[in-house]
C-alpha cells in the first residue's frame, strides 16, 4: 500500500495531463497517469520516476476498462484520493459540416468518459468519505463558434460537476471544474503565427497561459485543506470569460 495520497490524471501524457502530474508529484502525490498514448505514457513514467508514477493506456469511453483501472488503482494503494478528469478531443466544424461521427466521438470522450470515471471515483470517495473530483471543462462551454459538439461537452461536464458537488458533498468529497482558456499546448502550436496572435490580442491580459497555469489550479483543488469550495468553475483564461473585447 502507498502511504502518499494517491491522484488518478487522465489525459497525462502531454500537454496540460503533464503539467499536471508534475505538480501533483511535487504536492507529494503519488499519480496513476491515464492516456490513450502508450508511447507518450511509458515515456512520462519513464521521465517522473516509475517510484512516483504509474502509467495505465485506458480509453476512458470504455466502461469496463474504466472499472478496472480504479479496480487496480485501489487494490495497489488502497485509497484514491484525488481524480483529475482531464482527457478530452476536438473534431472542430460548423455545424452545417459536422458529421454524426464527429459529434458522437466528441461527446463520447469528453462527457461520456468524465462520467464514467466520475462515478467510479464517487463510490470509491463515498466508502472511504473523503475525495477530491477535479474536472476539466472549457472557456469553451460558453459557446465558440465552430464547436457545437465540443461545447456542448464541457457543458456537460459542468453541469456534471454541478451535480456531483450536490450529490457527494455529505460524504467529504469536492467536485469542481477548472475551465481554461487559451492555453500554449501542443493543439494551440499547431496554428498559424497570424491566428494565434489574433487570439492572444482578444484576451483582456493579452497573453496566452501555460499548462502550469492550470496545474496550479488543479493543485489548489486536489488539495486536502480546500474542503469548503465545492461544485465551482475555476476560469484559467486571462479575463476571457467575463466576455472582454469579444
Amino acid at each position: 500500500m502507498n502511504d502518499k495520497p494517491v491522484a488518478i490524471v487522465t489525459g497525462a501524457a502531454k500537454g496540460i495531463g503533464r503539467a499536471i502530474c508534475i505538480r501533483l508529484l511535487a504536492d507529494g502525490f503519488f499519480v496513476v497517469a491515464v492516456d490513450m498514448d502508450a508511447d507518450g505514457g511509458a515515456m512520462l513514467a519513464q521521465e517522473l520516476g516509475e517510484t512516483a508514477l504509474e502509467f495505465h493506456c485506458v480509453d476512458i469511453s470504455n466502461e469496463q476498462q474504466v472499472r478496472d483501472l480504479f479496480i487496480k488503482a485501489r487494490d495497489a494503494h488502497g485509497k484514491i484520493n484525488a481524480v483529475i478528469n482531464n482527457a478530452g478531443i476536438i473534431r472542430d466544424n460548423m455545424i452545417w459540416k459536422m458529421s454524426v461521427e464527429d459529434f458522437d466521438a466528441v461527446i463520447n470522450v469528453n462527457l461520456k468518459g468524465t462520467w464514467l470515471m466520475c462515478r467510479e471515483a464517487a463510490m470509491v470517495m463515498k466508502e472511504q468519505n473523503y475525495g477530491r473530483i477535479v474536472n476539466i471543462a472549457s472557456r469553451a462551454w460558453l459557446g465558440n463558434r465552430g464547436q457545437s459538439n465540443y461545447s456542448a461537452s464541457k457543458a456537460g461536464v459542468v453541469a456534471l460537476t454541478r451535480v456531483l458537488a450536490l450529490e457527494l458533498g455529505k460524504y467529504n468529497v469536492s467536485v469542481n471544474a477548472v475551465a481554461p482558456g487559451l492555453i500554449d499546448t501542443p493543439l494551440t502550436q499547431k496554428l498559424s503565427k497570424e491566428v494565434l496572435q489574433q487570439l492572444i490580442e482578444a484576451q483582456p491580459s493579452r497573453s496566452i497561459g501555460s499548462p502550469e497555469d492550470v496545474a496550479n489550479t488543479v493543485s489548489f483543488l486536489a488539495a486536502e485543506q480546500t474542503k469548503f469550495i465545492t461544485g465551482q468553475t475555476i476560469y484559467v483564461d486571462g479575463g476571457k470569460s467575463i466576455g472582454a473585447n469579444m
